[in-house]
């Protein structure tokens, strides 16, 4: 063995020991009751967040007598580092929680498990047609369940409907609106810009290449289509907004984004009319209008809307992502496994699913959980997190496709549209997906091939 092959050992060891000795750590806590099967089930969930996921776990353990979910957060980085290690080492939790784009790679190397291994046949059909069609997706590699959702994230359209009173503007229902809305607010051609109406991310090219109609992937023929004529029109209105502002204006525009106090969301402060988000930032709003009703001012209206498509698009469209439960290769008890994923995702186990989506403040990955009455009155009480339960129930709703190299798929395509709308030059954009195109799909066959 090499000095640098032992000196990498070395270090893996190091770590494997480390997340070795905090899992023992918590499991000294309390011990397992007599007759029960323990669960060891890890997170990434941490601050207040924990204390719900703590929740959810004593709420299962108290429903039933077989099964103890013992709960290990592992905040931070490098949990898929240390879950590698230990189904290597042979001694893998029995459940893990992730939010990754990785349900392909991991499959395909047998570090996860499909569904059908484990759980009953007929409960991994169910499954199937209870998942909103955005959460099946999420969780389907070749045709197989490999995980089940426990929550989704959906992009829409804030609007800061007080700033588009002010300008006589409407909520954007087409994309011709949402462009109009940057060209009344922000005029092309000035020397410094106050705010924008919209101003399109690099990042999102996902969530509107979908909403233009376009698709990334072609599972039937395993081909990647990223530099489809509609993604590429996608881009090219995207990159249009550099075209009338530059390149250096909206990178500059964004980094004083950055530089708001606590991450605050630039829509509060009237920097936009209009931002694409995710239904986390309902929160931020309602912080922010009680702020405003304690001190005795005028409380500022926000509202929420789809994406909206360009003619011939999508409606209600664009990129989902969510947590997902996987099971190791190697559980002990990926039965008992299963029957927690289920009481949290809410597989026959809907009103508890509710209660949880409220405390948590999560979108359902079923609409049998979305109608149950205690999540309906939440709805009513927060209409803006409304908006996105509905765009969660739509057809229309894509993650990243799930395949090997996801992460490097994901990663390629954000790096084309930043450089295409930030790059010092003037952008091809259909050369430049069709390159990209070429490289994402030479990364996924060679890694199909490595784990055949």
């Amino acid at each position: 063995m090499h000095r640098s092959t032992l000196q990498i050992a070395a270090i893996l060891l190091l770590l494997g020991v480390v997340a070795y000795a905090a899992s023992l750590g918590d499991k000294q806590e309390q011990a397992t009751p007599p007759g029960r099967k323990e669960v060891l089930f890890w997170h990434f969930w941490g601050g207040a967040d924990r204390a719900t996921v703590e929740e959810i776990v004593r709420r299962f353990n108290e429903s039933q007598d077989e099964h103890f979910v013992r709960a290990i957060a592992m905040p931070g980085n490098n949990l898929d580092l240390k879950f590698f290690l230990a189904v290597a080492g042979g001694d893998p939790p029995d459940l893990l929680n992730i939010d990754d784009p990785v349900i392909a790679d991991w499959g395909a190397r047998g570090a996860i498990l499909p569904l059908d291994a484990f759980a009953p046949e007929h409960e991994v059909r169910q499954a199937e047609a209870w998942l909103f069609p955005a959460a099946r997706r999420l969780a389907t590699y070749e045709g197989r369940l490999y995980a089940l959702p426990n929550g989704l994230d959906i992009r829409a359209l804030y609007y800061h409907q007080t700033l588009l009173d002010q300008y006589g503007l409407q909520p954007p229902e087409t994309l011709a609106d949402l462009d109009k809305i940057e060209a009344t607010i922000a005029p092309p051609g000035l020397t410094s810009y106050e705010r924008h109406g919209y101003l399109p991310d690099s990042r999102r090219l996902w969530a509107w290449g979908y909403v233009f109609g376009g698709q990334f992937y072609d599972e039937a023929s395993q081909t990647v289509t990223a530099d489809d004529a509609q993604i590429d029109a996608a881009l090219q209105w995207m990159v249009g907004y550099r075209q009338r502002y530059g390149p250096a204006e909206i990178a500059a525009f964004r980094a004083g984004d950055q530089s708001l106090p606590g991450k605050a969301f630039p829509l509060l402060s009237g920097r936009y009319a209009v931002m694409m988000d995710g239904q986390w930032r309902v929160r931020d709003i309602r912080a922010y209008q009680a702020a405003q009703a304690e001190r005795g001012e005028p409380i500022t209206q926000f509202g929420v809307c789809p994406l909206p498509p360009p003619p011939g698009g999508r409606q209600r469209a664009g990129w989902v992502n969510g947590n997902n439960f996987v099971v190791p290769q190697g559980a002990r008890n990926a039965a008992g496994a299963w029957e927690f994923m289920k009481f949290w995702s809410g597989m026959g186990h809907e009103a508890e699913a509710a209660q949880t989506c409220v405390a948590g403040g999560w979108i359902p990955v079923s609409q049998q959980v979305a109608q149950q009455p205690q999540f309906q009155a939440f709805l009513k009480s927060e209409p803006l997190f409304a908006q996105f339960v509905e765009l969660a129930g739509s057809d229309n709703q894509y993650p990243i496709p799930v395949v090997p190299a996801g992460p490097f798929f994901n990663n390629e395509i954000k790096n084309v549209a930043e450089q295409a709308m930030l790059g010092a030059a003037e952008p091809d954009c259909e050369a430049m997906l069709r390159d990209a195109t070429r490289v994402i799909q030479r990364q996924i066959n060679a890694a199909r091939e490595s784990e055949e």
